[in-house]
């Protein structure tokens, strides 16, 4: 881990400055006091980052459990009673662990997680558009499209365009946006090939300082000087005694309330399948390749969330933001992750003040080149050329996210993929060779796919039905390892009716040839379906 430490360190910086904001925003958008989101970035990055077998993957707060955790807190009556419920979240994703479910994130098609990178990166730049013209009042980290200010996604748009026209945006903020985006594509494009201290030193981490140095200078110009509004805000505690005041710990008497135990088991599997699908992506994204245990992943997130809950953090999520962010910073190791969680704990004890001073505005610039980077516009073009069964579901996918929310696209996406997996398999239970009339009679092959499942019915049962009176059919099942029972059955009613139009079977198998068989039912109880 350490032997990457020069690769880690600096990404770990980035990684930092985009998860503050987030971990502040996702606490407001879910109706939780601010600092629940900074333990939760904490125990994410340092409990969740140890344990984990990711090795570029981060863990915090996540932007698609913020409506489950507002609804939670008021119909469990409290913030402490809803710590309950997440400590035992956190129990059931050890389950989880335990029984080896984490091998469900395998069974997500590949178009539905390009389509989740993608989607989320053009939400994070459409959600980041107002933060960089310093008018958006809406919390950082709602990715919603439904925000919680009333507003929706391209309304808010629609304002921030208007507020340009008219000159009422924030000129300050948009100015230091962007000096920040100049500067980070000057890192990124020149000066990072330049030597390494420019490697060293990341793009971001000179943006932020600039904008705190900008901050600084414009306070006293009318003009050029940043609201409080338009600056990150980390609570700020007068006192030890305040500071660990901020912290709540749960209510362990409402442990008998059912409805903990059904928000439990939401968070517990609405987060281990944000998780899973993160996992998948990442590893994607990976220039490295590795692979991630899943089932490990989900006994460290349940570690994290069960640790979170007890000193009043919120549930925990590996989270695709600040994983491609890690990725895109050069991140190697957990070490980055562990790092981040670290820099958040420190910085929130020993400069809070200083945090105070950087501007949105900023941090909306850096994650621009985030999302950017998650959605290229090559990447369109790129499934568009694999063809219509990865083009509809990726773009389903990217639809449900914008116009939605995650897990709405993603189970959008999953629908349709699985509709052209039944498609394909429909269309690909069997194939079919026509010769000429041999004595008087059609000769016609059929050749069963290796698995015909009851998918297939529709196909195949209409292929039997349209051969035309006197036809001699050869079915060759000598490759089908696996044929369902419907099919069988198909195959025993077929029988019956051929005799009645004059048609010959004869039934090829590894186990010879078998001419007119009195019952399709009976050869294949005594031959295994499954070889």
């Amino acid at each position: 881990m350490f032997k990457t430490l020069k690769n880690d360190l600096p990404a770990s910086i980035v990684v930092f400055f985009v998860a503050l904001p987030l971990c502040l925003g996702i606490a407001l958008a879910s109706g939780a006091p601010l600092f629940s989101g900074l333990i939760a970035g904490i125990v994410g990055g340092i409990v969740v980052g140890s344990l984990s077998g990711s090795k570029i993957g981060v863990s915090g707060p996540a932007a698609g459990l913020a409506a489950i955790v507002l609804t939670a807190i008021g119909t469990l009556g409290g913030y402490e009673n809803f710590l309950v419920a997440v400590v035992l979240g956190g129990i059931i994703q050890l389950l989880f662990g335990v029984l080896k479910a984490g091998i469900i994130g395998y069974y997500f098609p590949s178009s539905v997680i390009k389509g989740m990178l993608t989607g989320i990166g053009i939400i994070i730049i459409l959600k980041q558009i107002p933060y960089f013209f310093g008018l958006d009042k809406n919390p950082e980290g709602d990715f919603a499209f439904l925000q919680i200010d009333g507003e929706n996604t391209f309304t808010e748009l629609l304002k921030t365009l208007n507020a340009i026209f008219s000159g009422n945006f924030d000129k300050g903020a948009t100015l230091i946006a962007l000096i920040a985006i100049a500067i980070l594509l000057l890192w990124s494009k020149v000066l990072s090939k330049k030597g390494k201290f420019f490697e060293i030193v990341q793009g971001p981490l000179v943006a932020v300082v600039v904008g705190i140095i900008f901050y600084v200078i414009t306070q006293s110009n009318d003009t050029l000087s940043l609201k409080t509004s338009r600056l990150v805000s980390v609570p700020i505690p007068d006192s030890v005694d305040s500071f660990i005041g901020q912290f709540s710990f749960p209510n362990f008497s409402a442990i008998t309330n059912p409805e903990i135990w059904i928000v439990a088991f939401t968070i517990a599997l609405v987060a281990s399948l944000e998780t899973l699908l993160c996992v998948e992506a990442t590893d994607k994204l990976d220039p490295h390749k590795n692979v991630t245990p899943t089932n490990r992943e989900l006994l460290a997130q349940g570690t994290g969330n069960i640790l979170s809950g007890l000193i009043g953090g919120l549930p925990i999520t590996q989270v695709i933001v600040r994983s491609s962010a890690n990725i895109q910073s050069g991140g190697r190791s957990k070490a980055s992750a562990v790092i981040h969680g670290f820099l958040l704990l420190i910085s929130v004890i020993l400069i809070p003040r200083l945090l105070n001073m950087i501007p949105l505005s900023v941090l909306a610039a850096v994650l621009f080149i985030v999302g950017y980077k998650l959605a290229k516009p090559a990447l369109f073009k790129k499934m568009y050329n694999l063809g219509w069964k990865q083009f509809v579901p990726f773009t389903v996918t990217v639809l449900g996210i914008v116009f939605i929310d995650l897990l709405w696209g993603i189970g959008l996406g999953l629908v349709v993929g699985i509709v052209v997996i039944l498609i394909k398999s429909y269309q690909n239970s069997h194939f079919l060779h026509i010769e000429d009339k041999s004595n008087g009679k059609h000769k016609i092959k059929m050749t069963l796919a290796e698995e015909v499942t009851f998918f297939n019915k529709g196909a195949i049962l209409k292929e039997l039905d349209s051969l035309p009176r006197d036809t001699y059919l050869e079915l060759d099942v000598r490759e089908t390892r696996y044929l369902d029972n419907d099919i069988i059955e198909i195959l025993e009613d077929f029988a019956y009716k051929a005799k009645e139009r004059n048609i010959d079977i004869k039934l090829t198998s590894e186990r010879g040839i078998v001419e007119n068989p009195d019952s399709f039912i009976e050869f294949f109880r005594l031959r295994p379906k499954t070889a």
